[in-house]
């Protein structure tokens, strides 16, 4: 895991200044801008209060599902910078992205980040936001720069669909597209009711996910929107009582736990074949039945964090864990 072009908005008000004459008696003032609908507009995130006087126009987005959010919302000419995609961008954002400069493979160094000359930076993962960097969101604010952290990493108990909708409206609220943030919202809920209609009265096997992990296993708590899409999908997290969104736990905790279905989360340099062969070498997961009867299924990354791929990865995992259904 861990992830335009217009003049900056600091320059705004340098523009603004009133103009003196010489020898005149006097001083005419510049009419100030009226401002924009919706503005200013105060939202507190994660603990950082913020009031925007107007939509931020030069954004760096440091994770997949943060710059996806922004695609999704039509936002792509609102982007100077990019980084940190853990697998493939979708594919109808890839034409927008396209054009956007990826800054890094991973997270940029803060000077490259201020050559992109932000005043907005959108951090998918706390990790974005290094204070050993110099990048923390304290640190930026210093440097003139707004910030937002996706709110599964500070909600207090589980991040559900409810989360999701917080995320996407005081994003789409921030750049002053309210509207195109409740159509997303409203087509994420409609595909998930779609989903459980069709799987009213269906069994939920029980899951262990798999993340990476050798001596121990690097798995989803309860806390995060992966525990969520599990039960959406039609399954049981066998590790819901985690109190964290993601967390390791010992190989004699999933034998314990019995699970009857293994979801891989792919990314990164390790293949979903290579995380398969390591459970199926094992001897000690032998007889545990998801292992025993070679019961896999797999989900991107990128679709089990807090994003625009939520209801998608919900029909997906569905489609994997109920065969059969319609």
């Amino acid at each position: 895991m861990p992830p335009i072009r217009r003049v900056p908005l600091a320059l705004i008000p340098l523009l603004l200044l009133p103009l003196t004459g010489c020898g005149t008696g006097g001083e005419s003032k510049a009419e100030a801008a009226p401002a924009a609908d919706g503005f200013p507009y105060t939202v507190t995130n994660c603990g950082t209060k913020t009031t925007f006087d107007a939509p931020p126009e030069r954004v760096v987005t440091m994770n997949q599902h943060v710059t996806e959010i922004m695609l999704a919302l039509g936002l792509q000419d609102r982007l100077a910078g990019t980084a940190y995609l853990d697998d493939s961008i979708l594919p109808e954002y890839r034409s927008a992205y396209d054009r956007t400069k990826v800054l890094a493979k991973e997270y940029p160094s803060k000077e490259v980040l201020l050559g992109a000359n932000p005043d907005f930076v959108y951090g998918g993962y706390s990790s974005a936001f290094d204070k050993a960097k110099g990048q923390d969101r304290a640190g930026l604010q210093k440097d003139g720069i707004n910030t937002r952290l996706n709110i599964e990493n500070c909600t207090e108990g589980k991040v559900g669909i409810d989360q999701l909708a917080t995320e996407i409206t005081q994003v789409a609220r921030v750049f002053g597209v309210p509207e195109r943030g409740r159509k997303l919202i409203a087509g994420e809920r409609q595909k998930i009711t779609t989903v459980e209609t069709e799987l009213k009265g269906s069994a939920h096997p029980s899951v262990f996910v798999y993340d990476s992990g050798e001596s121990s296993a690097f798995t989803a708590g309860g806390k995060g929107i992966g525990n969520e899409i599990v039960r959406l999908a039609g399954g049981r997290n066998v590790f819901a009582d985690l109190d964290a969104t993601f967390g390791d736990v010992s190989w004699e905790q999933v034998i314990k736990c019995k699970p009857e279905v293994v979801v891989i989360y792919d990314y990164g340099g390790t293949t979903v074949e290579a995380k398969k062969k390591r459970l199926l070498n094992d001897p000690a997961l032998a007889d545990v039945p998801a292992i025993r009867n070679k019961k896999f299924a797999v989900l991107p990354l990128s679709s089990a964090v807090l994003g625009v791929r939520v209801a998608d990865a919900v029909q997906d995992l569905a489609g994997q864990l109920h065969p059969g259904t319609p």
